[in-house]
């Protein structure tokens, strides 16, 4: 194969972004992902239904091969890419047992190539084996990641991640651990979430869940945080000091609004926080099913329409109202036209202290979510979020960080300033459009809307 160029072909400015592909992405054109770069010979032509198949993701060819030939000797076949654009293109096609994924590629940053994987319904299910140099490893979990490790990797952890994928691969039914004092909304959540290929344990103390934990590992955990014997950061630092509970996703999923201090507690020790409200409901389901690796084809038909539901902008996003705060007016344009397209009406701010005043004079009551650049001057996106926060009309409003390129800790960073939920420039309007549904899905209003159609 040629020599990878510096600068990636795939990548174009802003201005021609906006020309060539405007219904794709703002900021760069990523056109249809193809696998441009197989370095290593691999098994792709002999795939047959019913293998088990490992799709290794490196640019690093030795190792790659090292991979390759470790999947062999596991009985799996292999697929082997070195760039971002080749993974999400091999994942569609041939839906592999699991993925074992580099994030210092030359094309697509690693962590927007799981980003993509788990937000797209075909290949969510798909655990991830993140393996890399990268030091901030742990937010791979809250990406989806099944499991994480940093290079060099000893022999045996090779050999937990193809123990892990064959247990995966075998094991059709998942285990949930639901904690929730509440009777009704136990016996609620476990309507909502049950199903043929998941196992629900439901206990309503903090002690009978660890109890649990200390027993069995189980592939997800919901926690609610108000528990009458012990104190959700309590329980939360005695979980994380479990064997079998430290790479093991939790959801806080609690009726009462958190504090600040409470919040920032609940999100380093977590994977999400949701507060239960008219759209809970479907967000739970939306990412239970996601950190339990459910094949989205096989849910029962009601709960794949309302996960599905979650991604329809022309029902979930048309008379809702966003507020973008860019000081970029190109940016600020390309966004209004991607919204205005889903019939939302959109408003604009070109700094923090403007976005502020904005929310204020209309009280919240019109703004369903916001867009917040980070990178501004004067009072950056950090700061604005934090000043919304700190106003009580607006602890549960939506918002979305959108940062100027994909860093180390920008995510851990935006979530603790008091985002909801991030995205990195260049922005895919697909994945975009997809976080503003998941954020502002509304059954009464999603059948309301259909009715009249």
């Amino acid at each position: 194969a040629p020599p990878l160029p510096t600068v990636p072909p795939t990548l174009q400015p802003l201005e021609t972004a906006r020309e060539e592909a405007p219904d794709h992405v703002i900021g760069y054109q990523i056109p249809e992902y193809a696998d441009l770069t197989n370095d290593v010979s691999d098994d792709r032509s002999s795939i047959r239904a019913g293998d088990r198949v490992v799709l290794i993701v490196d640019d690093d060819l030795n190792f790659s091969r090292y991979l390759f030939d470790q999947a062999h000797e596991q009985g799996f076949k292999g697929l082997v890419t070195s760039t971002g654009g080749g993974a999400l293109a091999l994942a569609k096609e041939f839906n592999p047992t699991a993925i074992l994924l580099d994030i210092q590629l030359p094309d697509i940053d690693g962590w927007r190539v799981l980003d993509h994987l788990k937000g797209n319904l075909t290949t969510r299910h798909i655990p991830v084996y993140v393996i890399s140099i990268d030091d901030k490893l742990e937010h791979g979990l809250r990406l989806g990641a099944h499991r994480v490790f940093t290079k060099p990797i000893k022999q045996e952890a090779v050999d937990e991640v193809f123990a892990s994928a064959v247990d995966f691969a075998e094991r059709r039914i998942r285990t949930l651990l639901l904690v929730e004092d509440d009777e009704h909304q136990r016996d609620s959540i476990v309507q909502l979430l049950g199903a043929d290929d998941v196992a629900i344990t439901a206990v309503g103390t903090g002690k009978d869940a660890l109890a649990c934990l200390k027993d069995a590992a189980f592939d997800c955990m919901i926690l609610d945080v108000g528990l009458p014997d012990l104190k959700g950061p309590l329980l939360l630092e005695k979980v994380k000091k479990l064997t079998l509970a430290k790479a093991m996703p939790i959801i806080v999923y609690t009726a009462r609004t958190l504090t600040a201090k409470e919040a920032a507690q609940a999100k380093k020790l977590t994977h999400a926080v949701m507060i239960m409200d008219f759209a809970s409901r479907g967000r739970l389901l939306d990412q239970t099913s996601m950190w339990l690796h459910r094949v989205h084809a096989n849910l029962p038909a009601d709960k794949r329409l309302l996960v599905e539901k979650l991604r329809l902008p022309d029902v979930v996003l048309a008379g809702r109202t966003v507020l973008v705060v860019d000081d970029d007016i190109r940016n600020i344009y390309a966004m209004t036209s991607l919204l205005e397209r889903s019939k939302m009406e959109v408003l604009s701010a070109d700094d923090g202290k403007s976005a502020i005043d904005l929310l204020m004079a209309k009280g919240g009551s019109k703004i369903d979510v916001v867009l917040m650049d980070i990178m501004m001057p004067g009072m950056d996106g950090y700061e604005t979020m934090g000043a919304i926060r700190a106003d009580a009309r607006f602890r549960n409003l939506p918002i979305i960080a959108v940062t100027a390129k994909a860093m180390k800790g920008d995510r851990e960073k935006c979530i603790e300033a008091g985002a909801s939920d991030y995205i990195a420039k260049p922005v895919d309007t697909d994945r975009l459009l997809s976080l503003l549904c998941v954020w502002l899905y509304h059954p009464n209003t999603v059948a309301a809307k259909k009715a009249r159609t």
